[in-house]
């Protein structure tokens, strides 16, 4: 997976539930170098809400969370907005 250069890029596989999420939280916030990590999450095959929870942040205000989520999975995406949890930044046009 591509990211800008710099900024810190993680695949993720397999499975994230209550048994492992911790591990992932700690990961995630090792990884982190400056404002932002990308985090690829096309290759999981499960994650419950307790993994959904470490790669959104919920408690946080949009504009504070430090993980990009790329590559969702439409699976994943209907669970993030089961849970109020899908937040997509605006997409600012700049004139020609």
């Amino acid at each position: 997976m591509a990211a800008a250069p710099g900024v810190p890029a993680v695949t993720l596989t397999g499975e994230i539930d209550a048994t492992n999420s911790p591990m992932l939280a700690s990961t995630l916030a090792s990884c982190r170098q400056g404002t932002y990590i990308v985090v690829d999450t096309g290759e999981l095959t499960f994650i419950d809400v307790s993994g959904l929870r470490v790669l959104v942040m919920p408690a946080l205000p949009p504009s504070q969370r430090w993980i990009r989520l790329h590559n969702v999975t439409p699976y994943q995406r209907r669970l993030l907005r089961m849970m109020g949890w899908f937040y997509q930044p605006a997409v600012h046009h700049v004139p020609l």
